[in-house]
């Protein structure tokens, strides 16, 4: 059953528009310079949550939940890390990346250019 109540049937949502009240990283999960993350959900869809999110310029780690998500626009590095926090693998993303994030991973996200991103999450 859809719960959707942000995005009603029939009414175009410009993620780009919407207004997205900003929270500072906790300073434990602070990579780099000094990061704000912002959040609208827009509800759940047959068990999936839907919603946007944005991160300003700066780094930050972060555990992962299983996730899928478009870039709409900025610019950013996720370092997928190893154990020993070291970076196993780097992603860039731009507008128009779509990603697949798996439930644990360890990454670090370096922003250049303030994120923008809708995802879904299960």
């Amino acid at each position: 059953m859809s719960t959707l109540t942000s995005l009603p049937a029939g009414v175009p949502v410009h993620p780009d528009a919407l207004d997205l009240e900003h929270e500072p990283v906790p300073a434990e999960a602070v990579a780099s310079g000094s990061p704000a993350t912002g959040l609208h959900p827009l509800g759940s869809f047959g068990g999936v949550n839907l919603g946007v999110w944005e991160m300003t310029e700066g780094g930050m780690f972060d555990t992962e939940a299983d996730e899928v998500f478009l870039v709409l626009s900025g610019t950013a590095t996720v370092e997928f890390l190893a154990e020993d926090g070291s970076a196993a693998a780097t992603a860039s993303l731009a507008p128009h990346t779509l990603m697949r994030l798996a439930a644990g991973t360890r990454t670090r996200w370096t922003v250049t250019e303030t994120l923008r991103k809708v995802y879904l999450t299960a």
